[in-house]
């Protein structure tokens, strides 16, 4: 959906990412936010254990309608969501073990 290294402006509605059939890993940020740019090793590196899972990289921010639905308030955030249901989620992750937690979670 968006360059790896990029948060996408353009966001899927929260109808359709209730339903995406599977694992969807879906990450709010921007690319000016210093945590999100010093998170993204972690990230890239957990998600880099779990080839097959859709990650979806969205821009939040005030009146951003799916980082409202599913009530963020830090970046990055990533939403763990199995068959549109949230199963777990992380907040600035620090380290590539609290998103394997989260994946566990899914599994």
């Amino acid at each position: 959906m968006t360059n790896a290294n990029q948060y996408s402006k353009v966001a899927p509605s929260r109808a359709d990412v209730d339903a995406m059939a599977g694992v969807t890993v879906v990450e709010f940020g921007t690319d000016w936010c210093g945590y999100c740019q010093g998170a993204q090793p972690v990230i890239g590196k957990a998600l880099g254990q779990h080839p097959g899972t859709r990650h979806l990289k969205i821009e939040d921010g005030p009146g951003r309608p799916l980082g409202r639905s599913f009530k963020v308030k830090l970046w990055p955030t990533l939403v763990f969501v199995r068959d549109g249901v949230e199963v777990a989620r992380v907040v600035r992750p620090t380290d590539a073990a609290q998103i394997e937690e989260a994946f566990a979670s899914v599994a």
